[in-house]
């Protein structure tokens, strides 16, 4: 069993490893553009909103196995085969991709809309905003947003195992459900149930720990913000003085 869990597992770290990488870097800025394309957004442009919001429920709603059958000519053109995890990456990542961008949403519109108005005043513009307001306010959110998608991914991934997409999904199947080998099946069981455990209490303590630590600093962009504008009330203080 050692040989065929071990390899199961490199596919299943394979799998949602990459997979992961892509819905983060494709899905953050698309959770992103929905929050400044939205009414009273930054960037407010109804179409673009609508258009772009609509693709991610669709890709949302979608079931994964659904997904996965109408994606295998699109995978097999990336790929050059529809079986296998370099193969299951195609729909993993596309199915995480609106998950995860509805998550970076909720997470960015939850940032304080005063720090964003503060750095406007500053003359601030979209991308500043972005970079140093919305991204890191939402960080600790926008963790447990990866970690939940990460989860996700892995349940996802086990699916793909049963359409031939390898990993522990297909080794529960092939050998625990169709050989009849029902520990092997609850064993691989267990070690997704450890995985998934390990994965959610990192991201939930990564989550904590830049929560409390930007609870410390809290104050830090508006004390940086008042010191901004302290050259300016000092010189008219100065004006005022030399008028008396």
């Amino acid at each position: 069993m050692q040989p065929l869990l071990e390899q199961a597992c490199w596919e299943t770290l394979i799998m949602v490893g990459w997979s992961t990488l892509i819905s983060v870097a494709l899905g953050l800025p698309i959770g992103v553009l929905l929050v400044l394309t939205d009414k009273g957004g930054l960037l407010q442009n109804s179409l673009v909103n609508k258009v772009t919001g609509q693709i991610v429920n669709v890709g949302r709603s979608m079931p994964f196995i659904i997904l996965m059958v109408a994606l295998m000519s699109f995978t097999r053109w990336i790929t050059g085969t529809t079986i296998g995890s370099e193969a299951a990456i195609v729909p993993l990542a596309i199915g995480g991709i609106p998950f995860f961008a509805r998550l970076v949403e909720t997470a960015v519109r939850e940032v304080d809309h005063g720090l964003v108005e503060a750095v406007q005043a500053m003359g601030g513009n979209t991308w500043t905003i972005v970079r140093r307001v919305l991204v890191p306010e939402a960080l600790p959110s926008l963790i447990a947003s990866i970690t939940t998608t990460i989860v996700a991914l892995i349940g996802y991934s086990a699916m793909a195992g049963t359409v031939g997409g390898g990993g522990l999904g297909d080794l529960a199947v092939r050998y625990g459900y169709q050989r009849f080998e029902t520990g092997l099946m609850w064993i691989t069981v267990a070690v997704l149930a450890v995985v998934i455990s390990l994965i959610q209490f990192a991201g939930d303590y990564a989550a904590r720990s830049l929560h409390h630590r930007g609870g410390r600093q809290g104050s830090g962009p508006r004390l940086r913000l008042l010191k901004a504008k302290e050259p300016a009330t000092t010189t008219a203080t100065a004006d005022l003085g030399k008028a008396g």
